[in-house]
């Protein structure tokens, strides 16, 4: 549901929606996810491109060292509100085409200054890691130039749109061997992922893996739906791809054999089956009927092995083998986001080594979600062989 719909429901259904949301996330992760509604509503913009902080005491800090490409939702709710909780001050400047959320993040974060030129940040000598959380088809484009200006980018998904992204994005990485370089999937990096990778590990041979997602219904209209921004598939289905190829494995996936499965001419309703190489076999049901009130709904089943395990919301994870049966619950929702911004922090802003994404699966991950988006605009296999 868009941001102006919430905004125009009944009183009662926002007050239920908040209630439901501090059930799911807490009280602080509510409230700043209702504050972004309101973020995305802005309409106090600057004239020319920069706008300067008054109330920021201390633009010049050697801390502030982050920059963000892109103030909608996602930055404001997610991005800069974690690394807030990582380091008060660490975000220096955040751009945005539109001006009037680029001065609201700006101000609610207490960084420097908010631009309309992403220039400003790329070649800002102060900035170290930038990320970019603009519309799908910048992605790349805005972390070649970052990279090229010697920083460390982490680049939301998807991080590529086209074959041609791709191999530019591949091709700014060999020009700049030093550089780091994060994805913006968060789900690998969830608890309930990483119990269940541990698990996982204490079995051998292929892997049985089902996912059922429903995800938000969005109007034809929608800029998700544009074809240079690259559609649902690369947009959401591209999430559980990724997770997918996390379970089965690098060096076990390829060459992958992608079979789809949707009516014709669906933009959001998709099967897709996955056969990898080592005879691991995957679904994914992404399903968009209508609203969901409590956010994306996914479910995972895995089998591998005498090992059976459930992922539901990433609220829960349930580890079943032989006589063996335990549940583990989180309090709130984990789906990883506060641990892959740390990580990307981390990473560069304090200097911890091999945090950044290995540069071949950053390439075969973005191969993989290109083929399947061929697959079903083809509506017929294809194969993806998952490197350069």
């Amino acid at each position: 549901m868009a941001t102006e719909e919430y905004l125009t429901k009944s009183v009662s259904f926002k007050l239920r929606k908040v209630a439901r949301y501090i059930e799911l996330y807490g009280l602080a992760r509510t409230l700043v996810k209702v504050r972004s509604q309101f973020h995305m509503g802005s309409s106090i913009g600057f004239d020319g491109t920069r706008w300067n902080n008054a109330r920021c005491s201390d633009p010049a800090a050697k801390r502030r060292r982050v920059g963000i490409l892109g103030c909608g939702s996602f930055a404001y709710s997610n991005i800069a509100y974690y690394l807030e909780q990582l380091e008060s001050g660490c975000i220096r400047a955040a751009m945005d085409v539109d001006s009037a959320r680029a001065r609201s993040l700006v101000s609610r974060y207490g960084a420097a200054f908010a631009t309309t030129s992403a220039a400003e940040i790329i070649d800002d000598p102060m900035i170290d890691l930038i990320f970019v959380s603009s519309n799908h088809a910048s992605h790349a484009s805005y972390a070649i130039a970052a990279l090229d200006s010697g920083k460390d980018v982490h680049i939301e998904k998807p991080h590529v749109v086209t074959y041609e992204q791709l191999t530019e994005l591949m091709g700014a990485l060999d020009r700049n061997p030093e550089r780091r370089v994060y994805l913006g999937f968060n789900r690998p990096r969830s608890g309930h992922f990483v119990r269940l990778r541990r698990e996982l590990d204490k079995e051998a041979g292929p892997v049985m893996i089902n996912w059922f997602v429903a995800g938000h219904a969005i109007a034809d209209g929608h800029w998700y739906f544009d074809e240079a921004e690259g559609g649902r598939i690369l947009g959401n289905l591209c999430h559980w791809s990724d997770l997918t190829l996390a379970i089965v494995g690098l060096k076990n996936a390829f060459p992958c054999r992608v079979v789809p499965t949707s009516p014709s001419g669906a933009k959001s309703d998709f099967v897709t089956s996955l056969e990898f190489a080592d005879g691991s076999l995957a679904s994914i049901s992404f399903s968009a009927k209508g609203h969901t009130f409590e956010g994306v709904r996914e479910i995972l089943n895995v089998h591998r092995g005498d090992l059976i395990a459930e992922i539901k919301d990433f609220k829960s994870i349930t580890v079943v083998r032989g006589a063996y049966r335990r549940t583990f619950r989180s309090w709130w929702r984990d789906h990883g986001h506060k641990a892959n911004i740390a990580n990307s922090y981390c990473g560069t802003i304090r200097g911890e080594r091999g945090r950044e994404c290995d540069r071949e699966y950053l390439y075969a991950t973005a191969e993989l979600f290109l083929r399947i988006r061929e697959a079903h605009e083809r509506r017929s296999e294809v194969f993806s062989v998952g490197r350069r």
